[in-house]
């Protein structure tokens, strides 16, 4: 039988096999890695702009900068943006995090269902194509002059949709392509995309949100358009797609290799015939690898509702609710809480919030390293997750006393509170959606992401709104200190067990 590829994925012809796994797989980990880097560079310029749309024009800002003079020197908002030119400002400007977080999350239970079901390579590529669009379009209400708080509500509401198609995807393909080995480590690097693309967020639309806030939206929004279309064209979801082996889901060291597929004349381009695994007469005669990919080719996603009854999904759901809050409350809000506490202009507070993420890069890696070597997710997260707290408490305190103050905090507090949620969003879900009790299957791989990420999208969409509820910037840190405390207590039933096991497999000498 001549094997046929999936129309439009390009197959490298002239490698051998290993080298051909080598390859693709450095490739897929590069391209999901500018993927997310782009969706989480679109989400950040809102947070930027903010300072923007609203702020007191009769405040002078810190290292020579000047504000216009009010026409009728008493006015303070005639340099703001209407709508959000009004009293109730600060919760305007919340709606537009609780408009795009609460659709975000909303669209996540379902975008893993989906997304198990569909060429992911479509999925994505349509997804991304769509948050570039949209995201621009939030831009355009500065070229075009529009005030409606509608408009600039609904563009959140549906970019919040489009938005919830990346992450499911992502690390569906990057587990499809990665065994369990070191998934902490590979993880803990490839998740510095959320990082890195909060970082270009902010430095691109701080480049332009002091004289033309519209090409903050736009030229993120071209970008991520541009990525789109790189995934369509070469995007590789499934390594069956190009005759590259599965990856070892267990640590059992049984791989599918391509290769073995002629001993049952299977053609992985080919509509699939379905087997009966215990009436198929050469089924338990035929080798390990050549069994798992018959599987493979029969699995079936699981339900929504199944992912949630997989043992330690609910722990780490509940656990993410509450570090997304604190996380996506720094997200959205750091660049005003640093403006408005250390009085810098709107550039300088973008760029000063960016080492929240340079730590958070650090965070995340030194996560994934230390839980691989050490054996213990929800332990590492635990112990990270009990310096965040009194960490955050000593910004709140000390953080805006000077620029050094405000770069060192601000890189301690991303690396302890973007360490678990790192973690938790990428090797756990990877390590719980190939869970035992799945039997094998990979394909609910999305629909766990989905269901982890889409309880912690909850908590990310309540934090920035009640930061923009609370009028006092220190109650907004004692919430964040209490939410952090409350991840903690999610996690504590699976880190006794974890210590437990290894106090069991210590005294057995294992």
């Amino acid at each position: 039988m001549v094997n046929r590829k999936p129309p439009g994925i390009y197959v490298l012809p002239s490698l051998s096999r290993e080298r051909r796994n080598v390859a693709y797989r450095a490739w897929i980990l590069i391209l999901t890695f500018l993927v997310y880097t782009c969706y989480h560079m679109s989400k950040k310029p809102v947070s930027v702009v903010k300072n923007v749309l609203y702020r007191n024009c009769s405040v002078p800002i810190k290292d020579g900068y000047e504000l216009e003079i009010a026409p009728d020197n008493t006015s303070t908002t005639f340099c703001d943006w209407a709508p959000f030119d009004q009293p109730n400002h600060k919760q305007l400007l919340g709606s537009l995090d609780l408009a795009f977080l609460f659709s975000y999350a909303f669209g996540m239970f379902f975008s893993g269902h989906i997304a198990e079901r569909l060429n992911l390579r479509y999925f994505l590529s349509g997804g991304m194509m769509l948050v570039g669009i949209f995201t621009a379009a939030f831009g355009m209400g500065y070229f075009f002059n529009i005030h409606s708080i509608y408009f600039y509500v609904g563009i959140q509401v549906v970019s919040g949709l489009v938005q919830s198609s990346g992450w499911p995807s992502v690390v569906a393909c990057v587990g499809n392509w990665y065994g369990k080995g070191k998934r902490g480590l590979i993880m803990g690097i490839w998740n510095s995309h959320t990082s890195v693309g909060n970082i270009l967020g902010s430095l691109i639309a701080g480049a332009f949100v002091t004289t033309s806030w519209g090409w903050s939206f736009a030229v993120p929004g071209l970008i991520t358009f541009g990525i789109g279309v790189m995934v369509f064209l070469f995007l590789v979801p499934d390594p069956e797609d190009v005759g590259c082996d599965m990856p070892d889901q267990h640590g059992t060291h049984v791989v599918a290799e391509h290769g073995t597929n002629k001993t049952l004349n299977i053609d992985p381009a080919e509509p699939f015939q379905l087997y009966d695994l215990n009436n198929l007469q050469s089924y338990s005669s035929i080798d390990a690898s050549t069994q798992a990919l018959i599987k493979h080719k029969q699995e079936k996603p699981i339900t929504i509702w199944g992912a949630f009854f997989i043992p330690g999904v609910a722990e780490f759901s509940l656990c993410l609710f509450c570090a997304k809050l604190v996380s996506y409350t720094f997200l959205f809000w750091l660049p005003n809480y640093i403006e408005h506490t250390a009085h810098y202009d709107a550039e300088k507070s973008a760029d000063v919030s960016t080492l929240f993420d340079v730590g958070g890069i650090v965070g995340g890696i030194a996560a994934g390293l230390i839980s691989d070597n050490f054996g213990g997710r929800a332990t590492t997260c635990a112990v990270m997750l009990i310096l965040a707290a009194p960490v955050m408490y000593i910004y709140n305190l000390y953080g805006s006393l000077s620029l050094a103050h405000s770069i060192g905090l601000s890189f301690a507090c991303g690396t302890l509170v973007n360490g678990p949620y790192a973690l938790i969003t990428t090797a756990v879900s990877a390590d719980l959606g190939t869970h035992k009790v799945l039997e094998g299957n990979t394909k609910a791989l999305a629909t766990v992401t989905a269901v982890i990420d889409g309880t912690g999208s909850i908590g990310a969409a309540i934090g920035p709104l009640l930061a923009g509820l609370i009028p006092v910037w220190n109650d907004v840190f004692i919430m964040l200190i209490i939410s952090d405390i409350l991840a903690l207590l999610c996690l504590v039933r699976l880190v006794y067990k974890e210590l437990r096991l290894d106090r069991l497999l210590g005294c057995t000498g294992d």
